[in-house]
């Protein structure tokens, strides 16, 4: 028994070397067509991809005006950082968790015609997402940084570990949605509205300590412990909040071991589910 559950954990782990090795070799075939996606987006556009922070830009000024109001902020430059780091970070979240559901039934008829691994179009849009929000955030922080300058050196000095968090779990976690949507079409109508109550529930629009005795809520959000680590590092600097990013990266590594080994035992299941 013991002997029969070591085997299957090595062969396991195995399969998870081998699948993170194809990732890895095939990088420059799903980056490729990554960028070709992203340039074709904008392709007849007179601004191109300037339209991704434009757009950002648009939305934080506005939700700024607005919620500054309501909430009669004291301090409205602050509240614009703190909103408008939060919001482009969440806008990266959300189109990655919902542009994953379909994902194998979009490339189905390559993944029924091809001996092509599944995964490698769950890596392509973790690419896609990735090219997207780096043009958007590099034109908000850009702009959010003649507010308060130091944004730039905090996010090289202090940020970066959140990042790569942000990005290991936006690649485990949008597969997991994948897989699901791949095999409940329900996944399709859920997501979107899990993600709008989870954007409500998630310090954003306001602080943490505006939800009073409901505070503890959002220490249970990984969504907002993920934003929060980029974001909070950012503004504040003077540490790259340790704690928080050890936590979420013993976190991703769970998450993607689980994630990968429910991927192995559907892999050859998957073109008879979409």
């Amino acid at each position: 028994m013991i002997q029969t559950s070591k085997k299957q954990l090595r062969n396991t782990m195995n399969y998870i070397i081998k699948l993170l090795l194809f990732i890895y070799q095939s990088r420059k075939s799903w980056w490729y067509t990554s960028t070709c996606r992203t340039k074709a987006r904008f392709i007849r556009t007179f601004l191109g991809s300037f339209w991704l922070g434009l757009s950002n830009l648009l939305s934080i000024a506005v939700l700024a005006g607005v919620y500054g109001t309501v909430f009669k902020v004291a301090n409205f430059k602050d509240y614009s950082i703190y909103l408008g780091l939060g919001l482009v970070v969440w806008n990266y979240i959300s189109s990655s968790v919902l542009g994953s559901a379909a994902i194998f039934e979009i490339n189905s008829m390559n993944i029924k015609n091809s001996n092509i691994n599944p995964i490698f179009y769950v890596v392509e849009e973790w690419a896609f997402q990735l090219q997207t929000f780096a043009q958007s955030f590099s034109l908000v922080l850009l702009v959010l940084s003649f507010i308060k300058f130091s944004l730039i050196s905090n996010f090289i000095i202090y940020s970066l570990p959140g990042l790569i968090n942000l990005l290991i779990f936006l690649f485990w976690f949008p597969l997991l949605v994948c897989m699901a949507g791949a095999r409940f079409q329900d996944i399709y109508q859920l997501v979107p509205i899990i993600m709008q109550l989870l954007f409500l529930l998630t310090p954003i629009l306001y602080k943490k300590e505006n939800l009073s005795s409901l505070a503890w809520v959002a220490d249970y959000n990984i969504f907002y412990i993920l934003l929060s680590t980029i974001r909070d590092s950012m503004i504040f600097g003077g540490g790259i909040m340790l704690k928080k990013n050890i936590f979420v990266l013993l976190f991703n590594l769970t998450g993607m071991l689980l994630t990968l080994t429910v991927y192995k035992k559907i892999r050859k299941k998957i073109p008879f589910y979409i």
